[in-house]
């Protein structure tokens, strides 16, 4: 017989998994880990509320651009995961949201190395919250800084996404 399923709340969700704790009977109201994720090679490595950070090992022969370098849509797309994943720390069960605005600043090119993306809320806001990401090599030097706003859905709003 299947045990009940217990509700936990999205924060607790992650830091469970985080720590190998999460067994079969805890579940959220979101999905993780996330497909894109799971496609890409995205873990996250450490969260809290409204913090989140994701690791990618990249690799130019796998996630390159035309000059051989790491592509800046897998930085912009790893920073939005990391954004997402923080802000998911916040929802309720009724609440759901969406990125509504992405800035990419790019600093220096990425060959090969394991990327951290850690993203945290600037401002917090009922509806609109502003998140900013920084995505650092190895040997610590940025890569890249990315800036986000994020819509929270409540409700109905929220149904299905």
């Amino acid at each position: 017989m299947k045990e009940k399923s217990v509700y936990i709340p999205v924060l607790e969700f992650l830091q469970h998994q985080l720590q190998g704790t999460l067994d079969d009977t805890m579940t959220t109201h979101m999905n993780y880990p996330t497909a894109i994720s799971g496609l890409l090679g995205f873990s996250i490595v450490d969260i809290g509320e409204a913090k989140a950070t994701l690791m990618l090992d990249a690799d130019s022969a796998r996630h390159g651009n035309q000059q051989g370098t790491v592509h800046g849509g897998l930085l912009c797309e790893l920073a939005d995961a990391a954004i997402g994943t923080a802000h998911s720390t916040l929802m309720q069960k009724n609440e759901s949201f969406t990125t509504i605005d992405l800035n990419a600043t790019f600093l220096r090119p990425v060959w090969r190395s394991r990327l951290l993306a850690t993203a945290h809320a600037e401002h917090r806001g009922k509806t609109i919250s502003h998140y900013r990401c920084e995505i650092s090599r190895e040997d610590g030097k940025a890569v890249a800084i990315i800036t986000s706003t994020v819509l929270t859905l409540t409700g109905e709003k929220a149904r299905g996404r």
